[in-house]
């Protein structure tokens, strides 16, 4: 994985490449985005009253005290620090949720940004962002009363300021990636509940920051990265360290000090006493995921978030149900999508590549049969995609490829004009990696689907090391096929957007695809709109505006058939729901332990 680090704190917008047993990230494309790893606290509210979009273990006695729940996972962490190296890892941010605390959250139910030790995120409705006389930025923070570590201390502005120097620089080191502003931090404010920062021009990428949050008092005087591996500082979630060893397990028991409520019941978070993870790794995968799966199924461990496959976990699984299982399998963060490359350097590739035809583009995405390529990919749970929004804020999403119906007839049509236009026979020669078990297997189908539309289709796929490490950044592609990761939130959308930026050409930028840049083949008023937009995004703040230029955005590169959204990969945790209640798992970050304070033994 290519990933860009400061000062510990991962920068992403990646590109994913798939394997086997899951989502393997790589062919990263790296962004100074200012954020921790994708990883969350427990949320500030209980979402016991919110109305799920999927199935909630609520057992018939109801929430109440005591206990001990493990969890198993077929990875195991080098660090319990997530501003150290190896802290980006997805297993310090499982754990991480049972003792560390930030700013804000993701709900699992609505799937949208809320906060955890602030009264608000600020906004410029609420007042909290200010976009000064100045064209300066000032962001204000409103920390909770009640908020306070685990030691007691309640947790103050000074917290915030010590975490934004201590895992991100000083406020004159840190500066935002933009292309288009210079949004580096030049003034900070503390306050016992407060705190603010200015910036020097507006942006979003404030969003990303404070995760979370370390607190001055117990760390202040150590090392960051080399104190805080094999232990944790003082707690801000609901439990607090007890045991850890990196090979076998860590042990967790109740934070006293914990300041969160439970609202439908009045009563103190959380209800566990205890909780354990223990760690069921093997050399090989597969081995690991079966110990995973064993180890559940003999009710030795209560949850497990295993890779999903349809033989090694999502069947085996499923047939629990009668027992008292529950298995959610939702669509995650990761998301798949067919391209085109608009460079000349594709005819190296695909000399009657016919790319730069509107008619051409659309005839292949109406040769596609979306809802047969998640079927494929799936084997039953795979959705169709109708907006790539769906993998960062759902309800903004307007479903803007739904107008792409798959019909081989008017596919044939449109391939007939594209011939036409540009008086040559048009062929479409497909890359993607070949080492991986899902994208070869949709290639062979892509291909049957283009020889029913009666379109020309080749197949030119490629190692992954070869088709991120040179493929991607030469442009030597026709239509291809690799998948991005969402993230719940404004900023990381707007990030996105910059992908299809004309002014963010390779190497300096992350438009692979070359619409619109200078050696591309199709540069018009909508590759001139679409650059106006982006600008516009990453220089507003105003979120109803930002909606606005958002779907502007997408019902461009929708109608001019710039991508075709797939799917989103499935992602899946099991309970066992005759134990455990409270259980929710978060689909966009394959969390399942996000709100492990709600959890409670049934069988107490």
């Amino acid at each position: 994985m290519r990933r860009l680090l400061v000062g510990g704190m991962a920068l992403v917008l990646v590109a994913a490449a798939c394997s086997s047993g899951g989502a393997e990230i790589t062919g990263t494309t790296p962004r100074t985005l200012t954020t921790t790893s994708t990883t969350l606290p427990p949320p500030t509210t209980s979402t016991s009253t919110t109305v799920a979009a999927t199935a909630t273990t609520r057992a018939p006695s109801g929430p109440g005290y005591g206990g001990t729940v493990i969890i198993a996972d077929d990875m195991s962490p080098s660090t319990l620090n997530p501003f150290a190296p190896g802290g980006d890892h997805f297993i310090v941010a499982i754990i991480g949720q049972a003792w560390m605390t930030g700013a804000w959250d993701i709900d699992g139910y609505t799937l949208e940004r809320i906060p955890d030790v602030l009264t608000e995120l600020p906004t410029v409705a609420n007042g909290g962002v200010v976009v000064n006389a100045d064209g300066t930025m000032t962001v204000t923070y409103h920390i909770r009363d009640a908020a306070r570590w685990s030691d007691g201390v309640p947790i103050s502005g000074d917290d915030f300021q010590f975490t934004m120097e201590a895992a991100v620089g000083t406020p004159q080191d840190n500066k935002f990636a933009s292309p288009y502003t210079d949004a580096r931090i030049i003034a900070t404010e503390i306050g016992d509940k407060t705190f603010s920062m200015t910036l020097r021009r507006p942006t979003m990428q404030h969003q990303l920051l404070f995760r979370w949050l370390i607190p001055r008092h117990a760390v202040e005087g150590t090392n960051l990265a080399e104190d805080w591996n094999t232990t944790t500082w003082p707690s801000g979630g609901p439990f607090v360290l007890e045991l850890f060893d990196e090979n076998t397990a860590a042990t967790f028991v109740r934070n006293e000090n914990y300041w969160k409520t439970d609202p439908a019941t009045g009563m103190q978070l959380p209800y566990l006493d205890r909780v354990k993870f223990v760690f069921l790794r093997d050399i090989d995968p597969v081995l690991g995921i079966t110990k995973l799966v064993n180890a559940f199924k003999a009710r030795e461990v209560d949850v497990i978030q295993p890779p999903p496959s349809t033989k090694y976990t999502i069947d085996p699984l499923k047939k629990l149900e009668e027992q008292g299982a529950i298995v959610e399998v939702l669509q995650g963060p990761v998301w798949e999508h067919i391209n085109f490359q608009f460079s000349d350097n594709r005819l190296s590739i695909s000399p009657n590549s016919c790319n730069h035809s509107l008619a051409f583009r659309r005839a292949v995405i109406h040769a596609i049969d979306r809802d047969a390529v998640a079927e494929s990919a799936f084997l039953g749970e795979g959705v169709t995609m109708q907006s790539y929004v769906e993998a960062y804020t759902p309800s903004l999403s307007t479903g803007a490829w739904e107008r792409y119906e798959y019909d081989p007839e008017i596919a044939q049509a449109l391939y007939q004009i594209a011939v036409a236009e540009t008086g040559r026979e048009c062929t479409a020669v497909f890359s993607t990696t070949s080492n991986s078990e899902m994208r070869p297997k949709l290639a062979k189908l892509y291909a049957e689907m283009m020889e029913d539309a009666g379109i020309p289709f080749e197949l030119e796929l490629r190692d992954s090391s070869v088709f991120f490490g040179e493929m991607l950044d030469a442009g030597t592609w026709d239509v291809g096929q690799w998948a991005w990761v969402g993230s719940p939130g404004l900023s990381r959308l707007i990030d996105f957007h910059d992908n299809f930026d004309p002014a963010g050409q390779p190497p300096k930028g992350g438009n692979f695809y070359r619409w619109g840049t200078p050696d591309s083949s199709v540069r018009d008023e909508h590759t001139r709109r679409f650059a106006q937009i982006v600008k516009e995004m990453n220089t507003t703040v105003d979120e109803t505006e930002l909606v606005g230029l958002i779907r502007a955005a997408e019902e461009i590169l929708a109608d001019q058939a710039v991508i075709l959204p797939l799917h989103r990969r499935i992602t899946m945790a099991a309970v066992w729901g005759d134990e455990i209640g409270g259980f929710k798992y978060n689909p966009l970050l394959r969390a399942h332990t996000w709100n492990i304070e709600e959890w409670y033994r049934t069988d107490r």
